[in-house]
Protein backbone atom coordinates (compact mmCIF):
# COMPACT_ATOMS: atom_id res chain seq x y z
CA UNK A 1 0.00 0.00 0.00
CA UNK A 2 1.63 3.36 -1.08
CA UNK A 3 -0.44 5.53 1.09
CA UNK A 4 0.32 4.58 4.24
CA UNK A 5 2.10 7.16 5.93
CA UNK A 6 1.05 10.06 3.31
CA UNK A 7 -2.57 10.72 2.21
CA UNK A 8 -2.12 12.26 -0.50
CA UNK A 9 -6.06 13.43 -0.21
CA UNK A 10 -5.61 14.34 3.12
CA UNK A 11 -2.60 15.95 2.77
CA UNK A 12 -3.52 18.20 -0.14
CA UNK A 13 -7.48 19.26 1.71
CA UNK A 14 -5.47 21.49 3.71
CA UNK A 15 -5.56 23.84 1.04
CA UNK A 16 -9.01 23.62 -0.33
CA UNK A 17 -9.94 27.13 0.84
CA UNK A 18 -6.74 28.11 -1.44
CA UNK A 19 -7.12 26.50 -4.11
CA UNK A 20 -11.34 27.00 -4.26
CA UNK A 21 -9.99 30.42 -4.46
CA UNK A 22 -7.82 29.88 -7.20
CA UNK A 23 -10.60 27.31 -9.18
CA UNK A 24 -13.50 30.25 -8.43
CA UNK A 25 -11.32 32.85 -10.22
CA UNK A 26 -10.72 30.96 -13.13
CA UNK A 27 -14.22 30.28 -13.09
CA UNK A 28 -14.89 34.21 -13.38
CA UNK A 29 -12.84 35.15 -16.16
CA UNK A 30 -13.70 32.26 -19.04
CA UNK A 31 -11.61 31.65 -22.16
CA UNK A 32 -12.22 30.12 -25.11
CA UNK A 33 -9.24 27.67 -26.80
CA UNK A 34 -6.09 28.91 -27.86
CA UNK A 35 -7.15 31.93 -26.13
CA UNK A 36 -6.14 30.91 -22.53
CA UNK A 37 -3.88 33.83 -21.79
CA UNK A 38 -5.20 35.00 -18.51
CA UNK A 39 -5.38 31.24 -17.45
CA UNK A 40 -2.22 30.45 -18.99
CA UNK A 41 -0.19 33.29 -16.91
CA UNK A 42 -2.29 32.57 -13.49
CA UNK A 43 -1.38 28.39 -13.59
CA UNK A 44 2.11 29.85 -14.73
CA UNK A 45 2.45 32.57 -11.55
CA UNK A 46 1.05 29.61 -9.07
CA UNK A 47 4.00 26.86 -10.53
CA UNK A 48 6.54 29.90 -10.48
CA UNK A 49 5.72 30.75 -6.61
CA UNK A 50 6.10 26.71 -6.31
CA UNK A 51 9.44 26.73 -7.95
CA UNK A 52 8.95 24.30 -10.62
CA UNK A 53 9.99 23.87 -14.08
CA UNK A 54 7.64 24.96 -16.62
CA UNK A 55 7.15 25.35 -20.32
CA UNK A 56 4.68 27.85 -21.45
CA UNK A 57 3.50 27.97 -25.27
CA UNK A 58 3.33 24.64 -26.08
CA UNK A 59 0.19 23.90 -28.67
CA UNK A 60 0.16 28.10 -28.81
CA UNK A 61 -1.32 28.48 -25.11
CA UNK A 62 -0.52 25.19 -23.45
CA UNK A 63 2.24 24.55 -20.02
CA UNK A 64 4.24 21.83 -19.20
CA UNK A 65 5.67 21.36 -15.81
CA UNK A 66 8.31 18.47 -14.68
CA UNK A 67 8.79 17.74 -11.73
CA UNK A 68 11.60 15.21 -10.37
CA UNK A 69 11.53 12.57 -7.61
CA UNK A 70 13.49 12.15 -4.30
CA UNK A 71 15.57 9.38 -6.61
CA UNK A 72 16.50 9.10 -10.34
CA UNK A 73 14.49 6.58 -12.73
CA UNK A 74 14.77 6.45 -16.59
CA UNK A 75 10.36 6.12 -16.14
CA UNK A 76 7.80 8.80 -16.30
CA UNK A 77 4.13 9.64 -16.00
CA UNK A 78 1.88 12.30 -17.53
CA UNK A 79 -0.80 13.81 -16.49
CA UNK A 80 -3.06 15.85 -18.31
CA UNK A 81 -5.75 18.58 -17.75
CA UNK A 82 -7.72 21.15 -19.76
CA UNK A 83 -8.38 24.61 -19.34
CA UNK A 84 -10.83 26.09 -21.80
CA UNK A 85 -14.46 27.29 -21.13
CA UNK A 86 -17.42 27.12 -23.79
CA UNK A 87 -19.59 29.28 -25.52
CA UNK A 88 -22.22 30.08 -23.61
CA UNK A 89 -24.03 32.05 -21.10
CA UNK A 90 -23.60 31.48 -17.86
CA UNK A 91 -26.67 31.13 -15.55
CA UNK A 92 -27.73 32.17 -12.07
CA UNK A 93 -26.02 34.81 -9.39
CA UNK A 94 -22.93 32.68 -8.17
CA UNK A 95 -20.63 35.26 -6.66
CA UNK A 96 -17.74 33.63 -8.74
CA UNK A 97 -19.95 33.55 -11.98
CA UNK A 98 -18.35 34.41 -15.38
CA UNK A 99 -17.65 37.82 -16.26
CA UNK A 100 -17.26 37.51 -20.11
CA UNK A 101 -21.04 38.02 -21.93
CA UNK A 102 -21.40 34.57 -23.85
CA UNK A 103 -18.44 32.67 -22.18
CA UNK A 104 -18.53 29.80 -19.57
CA UNK A 105 -16.72 27.31 -18.07
CA UNK A 106 -19.62 25.21 -18.50
CA UNK A 107 -17.68 21.39 -18.16
CA UNK A 108 -15.54 21.97 -15.20
CA UNK A 109 -12.02 22.45 -17.02
CA UNK A 110 -11.51 25.06 -14.09
CA UNK A 111 -11.83 22.47 -12.26
CA UNK A 112 -9.77 20.50 -13.80
CA UNK A 113 -6.96 22.82 -14.21
CA UNK A 114 -7.11 23.68 -10.60
CA UNK A 115 -6.65 20.04 -9.36
CA UNK A 116 -3.53 19.20 -11.71
CA UNK A 117 -2.40 22.62 -9.90
CA UNK A 118 -2.90 20.99 -6.62
CA UNK A 119 -1.50 17.89 -7.49
CA UNK A 120 2.02 19.55 -8.60
CA UNK A 121 1.97 21.47 -5.37
CA UNK A 122 1.71 18.21 -3.68
CA UNK A 123 4.30 16.20 -5.84
CA UNK A 124 6.72 19.07 -5.38
CA UNK A 125 6.44 19.52 -2.04
CA UNK A 126 6.77 15.11 -1.17
CA UNK A 127 8.58 14.09 -3.91
CA UNK A 128 7.29 10.39 -2.73
CA UNK A 129 8.55 9.04 -6.38
CA UNK A 130 11.57 8.25 -8.31
CA UNK A 131 11.31 9.27 -11.85
CA UNK A 132 9.93 12.01 -13.86
CA UNK A 133 6.67 13.60 -13.87
CA UNK A 134 5.46 16.14 -16.86
CA UNK A 135 1.64 17.85 -15.89
CA UNK A 136 0.30 19.16 -19.20
CA UNK A 137 -2.28 22.35 -19.05
CA UNK A 138 -3.92 21.51 -21.96
CA UNK A 139 -5.64 24.41 -24.33
CA UNK A 140 -8.46 24.32 -26.50
CA UNK A 141 -10.19 21.07 -25.38
CA UNK A 142 -13.81 21.64 -26.92
CA UNK A 143 -13.79 21.11 -30.34
CA UNK A 144 -10.55 23.31 -31.45
CA UNK A 145 -7.88 20.94 -31.51
CA UNK A 146 -5.71 21.78 -28.89
CA UNK A 147 -4.28 18.10 -28.06
CA UNK A 148 -3.17 17.54 -31.78
CA UNK A 149 -1.92 21.01 -31.32
CA UNK A 150 0.34 20.05 -28.73
CA UNK A 151 1.20 17.20 -30.26
CA UNK A 152 2.61 19.06 -33.56
CA UNK A 153 4.51 21.14 -31.43
CA UNK A 154 6.54 18.27 -30.47
CA UNK A 155 4.65 17.56 -26.96
CA UNK A 156 6.70 13.89 -27.08
CA UNK A 157 9.39 14.66 -28.21
CA UNK A 158 10.70 17.20 -25.35
CA UNK A 159 8.80 15.82 -22.12
CA UNK A 160 8.39 11.87 -23.41
CA UNK A 161 6.09 10.24 -20.56
CA UNK A 162 5.50 7.18 -21.04
CA UNK A 163 2.24 6.21 -20.11
CA UNK A 164 -0.82 9.32 -19.41
CA UNK A 165 -3.69 10.01 -16.99
CA UNK A 166 -6.65 12.56 -16.97
CA UNK A 167 -9.85 12.70 -15.28
CA UNK A 168 -13.14 14.43 -15.79
CA UNK A 169 -15.43 15.46 -13.02
CA UNK A 170 -19.17 13.30 -13.28
CA UNK A 171 -21.72 14.99 -12.17
CA UNK A 172 -23.84 11.99 -12.44
CA UNK A 173 -21.47 10.05 -10.13
CA UNK A 174 -21.86 11.02 -6.14
CA UNK A 175 -18.61 12.51 -4.17
CA UNK A 176 -15.60 10.45 -3.40
CA UNK A 177 -16.66 7.18 -6.60
CA UNK A 178 -14.47 7.11 -9.52
CA UNK A 179 -15.41 5.60 -12.85
CA UNK A 180 -12.49 3.56 -14.91
CA UNK A 181 -12.24 0.54 -17.09
CA UNK A 182 -10.79 -0.66 -20.18
CA UNK A 183 -11.91 0.05 -24.01
CA UNK A 184 -14.00 3.17 -24.86
CA UNK A 185 -14.77 5.76 -22.47
CA UNK A 186 -15.65 8.61 -25.11
CA UNK A 187 -17.23 8.63 -28.52
CA UNK A 188 -15.18 9.86 -31.47
CA UNK A 189 -17.07 12.91 -32.33
CA UNK A 190 -17.41 14.34 -36.35
CA UNK A 191 -19.11 17.86 -37.50
CA UNK A 192 -21.38 17.20 -40.25
CA UNK A 193 -22.34 20.58 -42.24
CA UNK A 194 -25.11 20.39 -45.35
CA UNK A 195 -25.32 23.22 -47.30
CA UNK A 196 -28.63 23.28 -49.50
CA UNK A 197 -29.63 25.21 -52.34
CA UNK A 198 -32.63 26.22 -54.45
CA UNK A 199 -34.34 28.55 -55.57
CA UNK A 200 -36.05 31.35 -53.73
CA UNK A 201 -39.49 33.07 -54.26
CA UNK A 202 -42.69 34.43 -52.97
CA UNK A 203 -44.00 32.23 -50.60
CA UNK A 204 -47.88 32.38 -52.19
CA UNK A 205 -46.09 30.75 -55.39
CA UNK A 206 -44.10 28.02 -53.95
CA UNK A 207 -44.47 25.81 -57.39
CA UNK A 208 -41.77 28.49 -59.39
CA UNK A 209 -39.43 27.49 -56.76
CA UNK A 210 -36.94 24.75 -55.41
CA UNK A 211 -37.89 25.32 -51.54
CA UNK A 212 -34.67 24.17 -49.36
CA UNK A 213 -36.29 24.73 -46.55
CA UNK A 214 -38.88 21.84 -47.61
CA UNK A 215 -35.41 19.66 -48.29
CA UNK A 216 -33.95 20.59 -45.27
CA UNK A 217 -36.88 19.06 -43.44
CA UNK A 218 -37.02 15.58 -45.43
CA UNK A 219 -32.82 15.73 -44.63
CA UNK A 220 -33.60 16.39 -40.83
CA UNK A 221 -36.43 13.49 -40.65
CA UNK A 222 -34.44 11.26 -43.03
CA UNK A 223 -31.20 11.49 -40.97
CA UNK A 224 -32.78 9.75 -37.92
CA UNK A 225 -32.91 6.46 -39.89
CA UNK A 226 -29.83 5.72 -40.14
CA UNK A 227 -28.93 4.61 -36.48
CA UNK A 228 -32.43 3.63 -36.05
CA UNK A 229 -32.60 1.25 -38.95
CA UNK A 230 -29.24 0.63 -39.99
CA UNK A 231 -26.73 0.16 -36.50
CA UNK A 232 -26.90 -2.42 -35.03
CA UNK A 233 -28.64 -2.53 -31.27
CA UNK A 234 -25.35 -3.86 -30.02
CA UNK A 235 -23.46 -1.17 -31.38
CA UNK A 236 -23.60 2.82 -30.09
CA UNK A 237 -24.03 5.59 -32.28
CA UNK A 238 -25.80 9.57 -32.51
CA UNK A 239 -26.62 11.37 -35.11
CA UNK A 240 -27.86 15.08 -34.38
CA UNK A 241 -28.58 17.55 -36.52
CA UNK A 242 -28.80 20.52 -33.85
CA UNK A 243 -28.66 23.83 -36.27
CA UNK A 244 -30.76 25.26 -38.98
CA UNK A 245 -30.24 28.50 -40.77
CA UNK A 246 -32.75 29.34 -43.58
CA UNK A 247 -34.47 32.54 -44.82
CA UNK A 248 -35.63 35.70 -42.82
CA UNK A 249 -37.79 35.97 -39.80
CA UNK A 250 -39.08 39.27 -40.77
CA UNK A 251 -40.13 38.04 -44.14
CA UNK A 252 -43.22 35.59 -43.62
CA UNK A 253 -43.70 35.16 -47.52
CA UNK A 254 -40.05 34.92 -49.09
CA UNK A 255 -38.90 31.31 -49.73
CA UNK A 256 -34.84 31.67 -49.24
CA UNK A 257 -32.87 30.17 -51.88
CA UNK A 258 -30.41 28.49 -49.62
CA UNK A 259 -30.91 26.86 -46.28
CA UNK A 260 -28.38 25.11 -43.84
CA UNK A 261 -27.86 22.46 -41.30
CA UNK A 262 -25.23 21.77 -38.74
CA UNK A 263 -24.86 18.57 -36.75
CA UNK A 264 -22.75 15.88 -35.34
CA UNK A 265 -22.24 12.09 -35.15
CA UNK A 266 -20.82 10.20 -32.66
CA UNK A 267 -19.41 6.45 -33.01
CA UNK A 268 -16.88 4.15 -31.25
CA UNK A 269 -16.10 2.10 -34.24
CA UNK A 270 -14.32 3.15 -36.99
CA UNK A 271 -15.98 0.83 -39.08
CA UNK A 272 -19.63 2.64 -38.13
CA UNK A 273 -17.89 5.98 -38.05
CA UNK A 274 -17.31 5.55 -41.78
CA UNK A 275 -20.14 3.58 -43.05
CA UNK A 276 -22.41 6.68 -41.30
CA UNK A 277 -20.22 9.49 -43.38
CA UNK A 278 -21.00 7.14 -46.49
CA UNK A 279 -25.01 6.76 -45.76
CA UNK A 280 -25.01 10.64 -45.04
CA UNK A 281 -23.61 11.36 -48.42
CA UNK A 282 -26.21 8.98 -49.91
CA UNK A 283 -29.10 10.32 -48.16
CA UNK A 284 -28.92 13.96 -48.39
CA UNK A 285 -27.54 13.87 -52.49
CA UNK A 286 -30.78 11.94 -53.19
CA UNK A 287 -32.90 13.98 -51.15
CA UNK A 288 -31.96 17.45 -52.76
CA UNK A 289 -32.03 15.52 -55.94
CA UNK A 290 -35.73 14.24 -55.46
CA UNK A 291 -36.40 18.18 -55.19
CA UNK A 292 -34.52 19.51 -57.36
CA UNK A 293 -32.08 21.26 -54.89
CA UNK A 294 -28.43 20.86 -55.16
CA UNK A 295 -26.35 19.96 -51.82
CA UNK A 296 -22.98 19.93 -50.40
CA UNK A 297 -21.89 17.92 -47.21
CA UNK A 298 -18.94 18.85 -45.28
CA UNK A 299 -17.84 15.69 -43.17
CA UNK A 300 -14.99 16.90 -40.74
CA UNK A 301 -13.63 14.04 -38.40
CA UNK A 302 -13.02 16.32 -34.90
CA UNK A 303 -11.60 13.48 -32.44
CA UNK A 304 -11.44 9.70 -32.19
CA UNK A 305 -12.66 7.72 -29.34
CA UNK A 306 -11.27 7.60 -26.50
CA UNK A 307 -9.88 4.43 -25.50
CA UNK A 308 -8.59 3.43 -22.23
CA UNK A 309 -5.51 0.94 -22.57
CA UNK A 310 -6.60 -2.27 -20.51
CA UNK A 311 -3.09 -2.10 -18.57
CA UNK A 312 -3.02 0.89 -17.30
CA UNK A 313 -7.48 1.62 -16.60
CA UNK A 314 -6.51 -1.66 -14.33
CA UNK A 315 -3.64 0.20 -12.62
CA UNK A 316 -5.37 3.42 -12.02
CA UNK A 317 -8.54 1.11 -10.50
CA UNK A 318 -6.17 -0.07 -8.46
CA UNK A 319 -4.75 2.99 -7.53
CA UNK A 320 -8.51 4.10 -6.82
CA UNK A 321 -9.05 1.65 -4.54
CA UNK A 322 -6.60 2.14 -2.64
CA UNK A 323 -7.22 5.77 -2.07
CA UNK A 324 -11.27 5.31 -1.84
CA UNK A 325 -12.24 1.99 -1.29
CA UNK A 326 -12.87 -0.72 -3.65
CA UNK A 327 -16.79 0.09 -3.17
CA UNK A 328 -16.16 3.30 -4.25
CA UNK A 329 -14.37 2.12 -7.77
CA UNK A 330 -17.04 1.60 -10.86
CA UNK A 331 -15.75 -0.67 -13.18
CA UNK A 332 -18.42 -1.03 -15.50
CA UNK A 333 -20.13 2.90 -15.62
CA UNK A 334 -21.24 3.20 -19.45
CA UNK A 335 -18.98 4.97 -22.17
CA UNK A 336 -20.20 8.28 -22.71
CA UNK A 337 -21.35 10.14 -26.31
CA UNK A 338 -19.39 12.99 -25.17
CA UNK A 339 -16.24 13.45 -26.77
CA UNK A 340 -12.70 14.17 -25.59
CA UNK A 341 -8.96 15.13 -27.30
CA UNK A 342 -7.07 13.39 -24.74
CA UNK A 343 -7.83 10.91 -27.03
CA UNK A 344 -5.20 11.94 -29.95
CA UNK A 345 -2.58 11.61 -26.88
CA UNK A 346 -3.77 8.64 -26.03
CA UNK A 347 -3.43 7.39 -29.57
CA UNK A 348 0.49 8.03 -28.92
CA UNK A 349 1.13 6.76 -25.21
CA UNK A 350 -0.91 3.59 -23.14
CA UNK A 351 -3.00 5.43 -20.26
CA UNK A 352 -6.41 5.76 -19.38
CA UNK A 353 -9.29 8.47 -18.96
CA UNK A 354 -11.26 8.64 -15.42
CA UNK A 355 -14.27 10.12 -14.54
CA UNK A 356 -14.80 11.71 -10.75
CA UNK A 357 -17.69 12.20 -9.01
CA UNK A 358 -18.91 15.30 -7.82
CA UNK A 359 -22.41 15.01 -6.83
CA UNK A 360 -23.76 15.87 -3.31
CA UNK A 361 -26.84 14.59 -4.60
CA UNK A 362 -29.91 14.84 -7.07
CA UNK A 363 -30.69 18.40 -7.19
CA UNK A 364 -27.75 19.59 -5.79
CA UNK A 365 -26.42 23.19 -7.28
CA UNK A 366 -22.89 21.68 -8.28
CA UNK A 367 -23.07 18.67 -9.27
CA UNK A 368 -26.64 17.82 -9.98
CA UNK A 369 -26.77 19.94 -13.12
CA UNK A 370 -24.53 18.10 -15.84
CA UNK A 371 -22.05 19.14 -17.99
CA UNK A 372 -22.69 21.98 -20.16
CA UNK A 373 -25.40 23.36 -18.36
CA UNK A 374 -25.90 26.88 -18.02
CA UNK A 375 -26.16 26.61 -14.57
CA UNK A 376 -23.96 23.81 -14.11
CA UNK A 377 -20.80 24.85 -11.82
CA UNK A 378 -17.74 22.57 -10.71
CA UNK A 379 -17.97 21.35 -6.95
CA UNK A 380 -14.82 23.10 -5.04
CA UNK A 381 -15.29 19.80 -2.56
CA UNK A 382 -13.59 17.28 -4.96
CA UNK A 383 -10.72 19.54 -5.32
CA UNK A 384 -8.44 16.82 -2.94
CA UNK A 385 -10.33 13.74 -4.37
CA UNK A 386 -8.65 14.96 -7.98
CA UNK A 387 -5.41 16.29 -7.19
CA UNK A 388 -4.97 13.04 -4.70
CA UNK A 389 -5.75 10.34 -7.29
CA UNK A 390 -3.82 12.02 -9.58
CA UNK A 391 -0.60 11.92 -7.56
CA UNK A 392 -1.80 8.82 -6.14
CA UNK A 393 -1.20 7.38 -9.40
CA UNK A 394 2.70 8.90 -9.50
CA UNK A 395 3.66 7.63 -6.55
CA UNK A 396 2.19 4.22 -7.10
CA UNK A 397 3.20 4.23 -10.89
CA UNK A 398 7.06 5.21 -10.06
CA UNK A 399 7.36 3.85 -6.50
CA UNK A 400 10.23 5.63 -4.27
CA UNK A 401 11.84 2.27 -2.50
CA UNK A 402 12.62 3.63 0.69
CA UNK A 403 15.92 2.51 2.54
CA UNK A 404 15.45 0.78 5.84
Amino acid sequence: MPFSSVHPVEYIRRWQDDYTRFRRDLHAHPELGFEEHRTAQRISERLTALGIEHHTGIGKTGIVAVIRGQATSPHSIGLRADMDALSMQEEGDRAHASTVPGRMHGCGHDGHATMLLACAHYLQETRRFAGTVYLIFQPAEEGRGGGKAMLADGLFERFPAERLFALHNWPGLPVGKVAVHPGPVMAACDRIVIDIEGCGGHGAHPHLTVDPVLVAGHIITAVQSIVARNISPLDHAVVSLCGVQAGNMDAMNVIPRTAHLVGTVRTFLPETRHWIEARLRELVTAIAAGFGAKVKLRYEQVDPATCNDAQQARFAARVAAQLFGEENVIHDLEPSMGAEDFSFMLQKKPGAYLRLGQSNGEGDEQGGRFLHNSRYDFNDAIIPYGAGLLAGLVEAGLPLIEKR
